[in-house]
């Protein structure tokens, strides 16, 4: 079998053509960060018209890298849910429009679930595990039963880590996206500041990063901070919470294996230190390469793939949905 993947959930512009036997066939992504840069986060309206503009011309170099006949898809997989409504209105409208053009099903997918089957692109993971996802729109912790049966356990309550990030590095001065910047500058610093970590003795699986954030705020407004330092101060007390709250999981559910996605995957420092913890502890961890840890529409491929098999299809007239839990998605999708 395959498929054409469509992902426009946030500022990554996102195409795959997927074969089940072989893999991946073709894969482009374009990034917008230059577009949003000069505004330190995501502009949705930039956001959708950036889309809008390169989504064909990548359709097109992408056909043409490959040297690929686009009839012979099987159907075209999507992201729906959730993500910025502009941005996935494009993508569901381009979506559409292949399928009813070369009269292809359409499948839908959930952005939190393909994070969490991109390592299965590397190496299947046995079930259950536990699915951290960390980005810049989520930071939740599920436990994968199986494919579609998803449980809801916590997540921040608030920002998101890798808006965290983002915001952070806005109050530096450091540019945007922040959290590549606050990663290579930690690697120079050392964690002298007292920052605080929210929720991080309480016995919940919920987690907070605003007063994180404000926290930072507060210091650069009544001290001379380094840089470096205060990077490094800023990511060890995120990575502290990402532990502990994951370990707590671990602990409620029983299980020890884990898998750990989505764009603060990519972070260096929360690789070691989760690599670290697996080794001590003896659990075992999945984290996909940092290609895979970005939006991305290898991760849509195969998780439309898997529901495809499943006989899960969506009507010509679906809309997207701006904020649709998993566990709700996993439910009426399956």
């Amino acid at each position: 079998m395959l498929t054409l993947a469509v992902e426009t959930s946030c500022d990554e512009t996102a195409l795959c053509i997927y074969s089940e036997e072989r893999g991946v066939i073709g894969d482009i992504i374009l990034s917008q960060a230059k577009v949003h840069f000069p505004y330190g986060g995501v502009v949705p309206e930039l956001s959708a018209r950036e889309h809008t503009r390169n989504l064909l011309p990548l359709f097109d170099k992408l056909l043409k890298d490959t040297n690929f006949d686009i009839r012979r898809i099987d159907f075209v997989s999507f992201t729906l849910t959730p993500g910025l409504i502009l941005s996935l209105v494009v993508g569901v409208s381009f979506a559409k429009a292949i399928a009813f053009t070369l009269k292809k099903p359409l499948v839908p997918v959930h952005h939190l679930e393909g994070h969490i089957y991109s390592v299965f692109l590397e190496k299947p993971v046995e079930y259950p595990f536990i699915a951290l996802i960390v980005s810049g729109g989520h930071t939740d912790l599920y436990l994968v039963e199986g494919f579609g049966r998803y449980m809801f356990l916590g997540g921040t309550l608030d920002d998101a880590v890798g808006e965290s990030y983002d915001k952070v590095a806005k109050l530096m001065g450091l540019g945007y996206p922040g959290g590549p910047i606050i990663d290579r500058l930690a690697k120079e610093g050392k964690p002298v500041y007292e920052l605080p970590r929210p929720l991080i003795d309480e016995d919940t699986l919920n987690m907070s990063f605003s007063g994180l954030k404000t926290a930072v705020r507060r210091l650069i407004e009544t001290e001379s901070c380094r840089k470096e330092d205060l990077s490094a101060s800023f990511q060890k007390a995120v990575i502290d919470v990402l532990e502990r709250k994951t370990l707590l999981a671990m602990e409620k559910t029983g299980v020890r294996r884990l898998v750990v996605v989505g764009g603060v995957s990519a972070n260096s420092e929360l690789r070691r230190r989760f690599s670290e913890l697996s080794e001590r502890l003896g659990f075992e961890l999945h984290i996909p390469h940092p290609r895979l840890s970005t939006d991305n529409a290898q991760m849509i491929a195969y998780a439309g793939m898997e529901r495809f098999r499943r006989g899960i299809t969506a009507p010509e007239d679906i809309n997207p949905e701006p904020n649709m839990p998993l566990e709700v998605f996993g439910r009426l999708w399956s």
